[in-house]
């Protein structure tokens, strides 16, 4: 009984510490794309919470799940030709349900509404079946958290930049046993 709790911890500190990685690896992709422009960790933050919810209301019970979000956006924060033909971002995620099973969700992603959905074509797996297929994720209807949904960019006099923020979301826990 020993030896199985102490792989439970191991795993635990793995989780942690591969959550850490995810973490410090979003903070540094922020970095490299442009102000105003679309910001693949929000894309991918808004996808992993809409897909959660999504999931879990179909009766997947989703341990974790972890997104990311390509947006083509380089170094020097130029757009990626399929930006222009309305897709703003690649998405996969991939996680695990309660028992074990592997999830997926994959596909891109045409609009991110201020954390609170995504539009676009996303297939969610479980277990290798297809769970839904969406075109938006999330409550697109609901009003913007702040009272500004796009605050303007420069220009007028004393007007703020905005800032980046970063979020890091963990659905569900590590179990030690």
């Amino acid at each position: 009984m020993g030896t199985s709790r102490a792989w439970g911890r191991r795993r635990t500190r793995r989780f942690l510490a591969a959550s850490a990685l995810a973490g410090a690896a979003a903070a540094g992709v922020v970095a490299c794309e442009p102000v105003g422009g679309p910001n693949s960790v929000s894309i991918a933050v808004t996808t992993d919470q809409a897909a959660t919810s999504a999931l879990e209301r179909d009766g997947v019970h989703v341990q974790w799940l972890n997104c990311t979000a390509d947006t083509g956006a380089g170094p020097t924060g130029g757009a990626s030709p399929a930006a222009s033909a309305g897709r703003i971002a690649d998405v996969d995620c991939i996680g695990r349900t309660r028992d074990g099973e592997d999830i997926t969700v994959n596909g891109n992603v045409t609009q991110e509404l201020d954390g609170r959905c995504v539009r676009g074509d996303l297939t969610a797996k479980a277990d290798g079946k297809v769970v839904f297929r969406a075109d938006a994720l999330g409550n697109c209807n609901a009003a913007p958290s702040t009272g500004v949904a796009n605050p303007p960019l420069g220009g007028g006099s004393g007007t703020a930049r905005p800032t980046v923020t970063v979020t890091v979301t963990m659905t569900g826990s590590p179990r030690g046993k």
